[in-house]
């Protein structure tokens, strides 16, 4: 018989300008790390599906207890605000069930127990509509532990996405803008200025997302985006990576190895680069791939290691407060990500317990206002590589809640004055 976990409570974030609620996502405790998106696609996060498509959600539970977990399914408008959907009307099915599958980790210093979760399953059986949604999950005591965002798209347009330089001369070799195309063919837009919506994605980050931008005019059955400061971001530069596949010795920019308690990987120090000119230097955009050298299933079979940065301070960041920042932890920012000053070797440095695998990651600082400058150590150059997603939202007239329509992709590879 199926356990049910009747929960309705989740956080949110009043929206002073508004007076309406928007959702965001709530990260995890310490003893749950890597979690990680699957779909049809090989990314680590933001799963943008098309309906009736599959996702998989998987984290790993560190503290031993084979603790019971329990999800739950929202969906949201374009602005993650609760839609006026009944729960009936998005999905085919029930949530707030326990996830049932779940590994104990195998032949590994660190033991965890890896969950995992496929949407649909016998229980929710299908979601029915696009648009914005959420997973939450609660464990046993109906406390929310941590949520995930995802989209689901109708693919009704195409979405044609080219990145340029900005035409802004102050910002012309730091931002890069993003151009956008909407074409329609069999579905007439009523009133694009009204109810179609583009929200632009850089690599994968939704929390420096462009949303809210509307169509400037229409050229036939076209909806055209030629926005210069509005849809433009800064640049920022190639990511830092390492590779620990191999845990037993010094892979891809890993200076040393410790075995303790479990592995320690010493990364070699970085330096600040905004100063610098612009490297090309290949990356995956701030994600991390798991993986392991001689292991049928990484997923409960890579072991866990703290992975120690360093950076070497300088003047213009000395007193400030420096971060690790990258997918890995979902571009969140707290104290696990925080550098310390370390007077003996002079360097700031911080220890990461991460699983096995390839991740990208930059130093970034927060200021005493709470602005994140990522470019601030890292430098901004117009050149860099950025991958960006679009999604197009539309909500018709009499409507009651946003789909999304289409959804395109571009890279600055070959970026354009």
């Amino acid at each position: 018989m199926f356990s049910i976990k009747f929960v309705s409570a989740f956080f949110i974030v009043l929206l002073p300008f508004s007076g309406l609620s928007q959702i965001t996502e709530v990260n995890p405790p310490d003893y749950i790390k890597t979690i990680i998106f699957k779909g049809n696609t090989p990314e680590t996060q933001l799963p943008i599906l098309k309906l009736g498509e599959y996702v998989v959600l998987e984290f790993d539970v560190l503290n031993g207890n084979e603790d019971d977990y329990y999800y739950k399914i929202d969906h949201f408008n374009y602005d993650w605000t609760p839609s006026a959907l009944m729960k009936s009307e998005f999905m085919d099915g029930f949530d707030n069930q326990r996830i049932r599958n779940y590994q104990n980790s195998f032949n590994t210093y660190q033991i965890y127990s890896n969950y995992q979760l496929t949407i649909p399953n016998d229980q929710t059986r299908r979601l029915k509509v696009s648009g914005n949604y959420l997973i939450s999950i609660f464990d046993s005591d109906n406390n929310l532990v941590f949520s995930r965002k995802f989209m689901i798209n109708e693919d009704l347009t195409a979405v044609g996405v080219v990145i340029k330089r900005t035409r802004d001369i102050q910002f012309i070799e730091e931002k890069q803008r993003v151009e956008i195309s909407v074409t329609s063919n069999n579905n007439q837009l009523n009133n694009p200025s009204q109810t179609v919506k583009a929200l632009i994605v850089q690599n994968n980050n939704l929390n420096t997302a462009i949303s809210n931008l509307k169509p400037q005019y229409t050229l036939g059955n076209q909806l055209i985006y030629r926005y210069d400061s509005e849809s433009s971001f800064l640049g920022g530069n190639e990511y830092l990576f390492f590779e620990n596949k191999e845990v037993r010795a010094a892979n891809t920019g890993i200076r040393a190895i410790d075995l303790k308690d479990i592995y320690h990987n010493y990364l070699f120090t970085n330096v600040e680069r905004a100063s610098k000119p612009y490297t090309y230097n290949p990356d995956i955009n701030g994600n991390y791939l798991v993986t392991a050298l001689d292991v049928d299933n990484p997923d409960i079979e890579a072991d866990y290691v703290w992975v120690h940065f360093s950076l070497v301070p300088n003047e213009s960041f000395k007193n400030k407060n420096v971060h690790v920042y990258g997918n890995f932890n979902n571009y969140a920012i707290d104290n696990s990500t925080k550098l310390i000053y370390d007077q003996s070797r002079n360097t700031l440095s911080k220890a990461i317990l991460l699983k096995q695998g390839f991740y990208n990651y930059k130093y970034v600082i927060v200021e005493k206002n709470g602005v994140l400058n990522e470019g601030a150590i890292s430098g901004n150059f117009y050149q860099t590589e950025n991958n960006y997603k679009v999604l197009i939202y539309y909500r018709d007239l009499g409507a009651r809640y946003d789909k999304i329509i289409g959804v395109g992709e571009g890279s600055s590879v070959n970026i354009s004055n």
